[in-house]
């Protein structure tokens, strides 16, 4: 009987390390007052910010070849249903969130509750919980339909494609004439799009916009095939030593060729993916290295229990985030007299704490918040609850 290859906790790690990443980053204490490294590039270059999603959609790229295997990819009435089931569900996860906060601030503003609750002229149609669904699905499909030895060329092709939209379409100008942009407001609409912010201007620009999948699908399809090259072998040494060296090259050809298409998260431009997947491949690989072969296990617990409820906890830390930006708590200190709950842990709390240190006191903040999902986390995990969405 074969046996089966080792699990390795490194990928569960890493998965934690990331979520935990994404819901610091997006939850800073006050936007104004913030520690570089903790928000994203304005437009072009990168930052440990730009990192956290695309290193999520790398090993979710892993993740799904993992879980494909038990149907042989093979294209199947049940593994079709199973991968457009998820594909929605996840979708409209991302419409609810985004439809949760409209429906809040127009309570806020003194709508009526169910007119704020039947207002969608302004709802986000797109955004991270879409973006996920749309590269999950399209990506497990390819993975079920194309013979994985070329699953090479496709990735190959959608970033020449794409480079090739970029470069004839104004794809790097942060304006209306943008290829992007124009696509999004044609489709979307202006109305149903993210607001984006760039040397002191600010218009509709959706960094998770509809040309701008075509890339963040190769960008999964990398995370697939690196996950088929680790499963067919059973040596964590060999496994390790492959993810970094892909890892290398994919982030020396990253930056390479930046010169010419620079790397930009807004637009998940091409070197943005090479890049990143290269970084991702890497991390990946020294955690193999420190947690399955050298065994350094003691501080993966707090990741782990992020890990493996990666998406409930995620969407858990956005539904408190949007709660607590809602609820209103009597604060003397304002003109108002009110403070929103998380205005009043900032300034109450977190700005003594930092000795009136506002960037300090903002960063405070979102750690308290990261602590704050981890009890949340914890609890499912030690109950071994897994929610699977």
């Amino acid at each position: 009987m074969e046996k089966k290859p080792n699990r390795l906790l490194s990928l569960d790690i890493m998965r934690g390390i990331t979520i935990a990443g994404m819901i610091l980053v997006n939850n800073a204490g006050s936007w104004g007052h913030i520690y570089k490294p903790l928000s994203h590039a304005e437009w072009n270059g990168l930052t440990p910010t730009d990192l956290v999603f695309p290193f999520f959609m790398f090993i979710m790229g892993v993740s799904t070849y993992l879980s494909l295997r038990r149907w042989d990819f093979k294209p199947c009435r049940e593994a079709i249903i199973k991968i457009v089931r998820r594909t929605v569900v996840i979708f409209a996860i991302g419409l609810f969130v985004a439809w949760f906060a409209l429906w809040l601030r127009g309570i806020r503003n003194g709508d009526a509750v169910l007119d704020a609750a039947c207002n969608f002229s302004e709802i986000r149609i797109l955004g991270v919980f879409p973006r996920l669904a749309i590269c999950y699905g399209v990506g497990a499909l390819i993975a079920i339909f194309v013979r994985h030895r070329r699953l090479p060329w496709v990735i190959f092709g959608m970033l020449v494609v794409y480079a090739i939209i970029l470069l004839t379409g104004n794809g790097y100008s942060y304006s209306t004439d943008n290829i992007i942009s124009i696509v999004d407001h044609a489709v979307l609409g202006p109305s149903h799009m993210y607001t984006s912010h760039y040397d002191g201007e600010s218009f509709k620009f959706d960094p998770e916009g509809l040309l701008s999948t075509l890339p963040s699908i190769a960008h999964m399809l990398i995370g697939l095939w690196c996950g088929m090259k680790m499963m067919q072998t059973r040596d964590n040494y060999r496994r390790a030593l492959q993810f970094l060296l892909v890892g290398g090259v994919l982030t020396m050809a990253g930056f390479l060729f930046s010169y010419g298409m620079p790397i930009n998260k807004k637009i998940w431009s091409p070197t943005f993916v090479l890049t990143t997947c290269g970084l991702a491949a890497t991390l990946l690989g020294l955690l193999i290295w420190i947690i399955d072969i050298k065994g350094y296990r003691r501080w993966t617990p707090f990741f782990h229990a992020f890990g493996v409820n990666a998406l409930a906890t995620y969407l858990f830390a956005t539904i408190l985030s949007i709660i607590i930006g809602f609820i209103r708590v009597p604060y003397s200190a304002t003109e108002s007299g009110v403070i929103t709950l998380k205005g009043w842990i900032v300034k109450a709390v977190m700005e003594p704490v930092a000795g009136g240190d506002l960037t300090l006191a903002s960063c405070l903040f979102a750690i308290f918040f990261v602590l704050v999902n981890w009890i949340f986390a914890y609890i499912l995990y030690t109950k071994k609850i897994y929610i699977k969405i």
